[in-house]
Formats: structure tokens, sequence, C-alpha cells
């Protein structure tokens, strides 16, 4: 029975046996990402999944590769939105500093908003007061976000086309690997199996 694991437990190894080392290759991660982290998710899909032989243990190596570029791709979109934020405030200020102002004033309005717009990034009394301004004028949160999903409509776009490809794909390959488990006889029972389907129960005559 597999026994809980903690993915904050710092994992230096996987449970992948010696003789199959040469099947997984090392991770290639970004810089920011936490190989103890991999490794730890990496060995939850291994126990849970228990391959036993060298093709199954191909299968399921790349199903965890794939399981960490979806989470990959989950935190790099959640950056994306956090930075079209600040190209939102900058929208939201637009509207508030530009709009009355002359011809002959509008750059060094567009200077100020810019330079507040970086404020609001990095320093967060800057940030505070900027949010109470822009409430100020009837532009709360949900705006500012509603804001930056449109500038990043076509960023996040590839992340969801990235997300939904990795997704099918590694759907894909739980059913090559329940399709291949299938396939094998039980020498025991003489019952066709497939991923995760207990064998079948023996009653004793009384």
């Amino acid at each position: 029975m597999n026994g809980p694991l903690n993915l904050h437990q710092s994992q230096t190894s996987t449970i992948l046996p010696p003789r199959f080392e040469a099947l997984c290759p090392p991770p290639q991660l970004l810089p920011g990402e936490n190989l103890d982290h991999y490794r730890a998710l990496q060995a939850v899909i291994f126990r849970d999944v228990d391959p036993q032989s060298a093709i199954e243990w191909l299968i399921v190596i790349d199903i965890a590769e794939l399981s960490w570029e979806i989470q990959r791709y989950r935190v790099l979109r959640h950056r994306v939105l956090t930075t079209f934020r600040q190209k939102a405030i900058e929208t939201t200020l637009r509207r508030i500093d530009v709009v009355d102002n002359l011809p002959s004033l509008r750059s060094i309005a567009e200077f100020y908003i810019v330079r507040n717009a970086l404020d609001w990034q990095l320093d967060p009394n800057a940030a505070a007061e900027i949010d109470a301004r822009l409430e100020a004028h009837g532009f709360d949160q949900h705006t500012v976000s509603m804001e930056a999903y449109v500038h990043a409509r076509e960023v996040l776009s590839l992340f969801e086309a990235l997300l939904n490809g990795a997704q099918l794909r590694r759907t894909s390959l739980f059913k090559e690997l329940n399709t291949l488990r299938a396939s094998k006889v039980d020498e025991r029972t003489g019952t066709w199996r497939s991923l995760r389907q207990p064998a079948p129960a023996t009653h004793q005559g009384t």
C-alpha cells in the first residue's frame, strides 16, 4: 500500500530502480525551479503508478515530466498576469490623468503615469496609495484584473494551448499504459488486468 509522501520534504533521489536509471535523463529545470520539488512530484507518480517493466517505466517517466510541465505552465501563467497588472495600472491611471490634460501636458502626464505604475510594482506604500486613488475614481481591483487579462490575452492563449497539449499527452500516456497492462494475461488467474484493477478475489469452499 502506498504511504503518504510529503511534497515539502527534501527528495534528493527517486525510487527508480538502478537497472532503469538510464531511462530517466536528468531534469531540465528552469532558473528558480526547485529540484527537491521535482523529485517529490516524480516520486509520488512513480509510487502511485508502480511501473514494472522498462516500457512501463518509460511511459511513467514521461507522465511525471508532463505533470511537472503542467505545474510550470500554471506558475508562469500566474507570473504573466502579475506582470500585466502593472500595464493595467498604467492604463487605468491614464484614464484618470490624461483625459482632461491639454495636449502639451500629456507627455509629462505620461511620464508620471509610467513612473507611478513602476512604483506600484516595487513599493508597497506607493501601491496602497495608488490603489486607494483608483478606487476613489471607481476602479477597484476587479477592474484592474480585467484590464490585465485584456492586455495578456494573447500570451494567456499561448499558455492555454501549452496546458491543453500537455494534459492531452499525459492522458494519452495513461491510456497507453492501461492498454499495455490490459494486454498482459495474468499468469495466476488467466484474466485481463488494467491499471490499478485488483486481481479477482478467490473463494474457498466451507
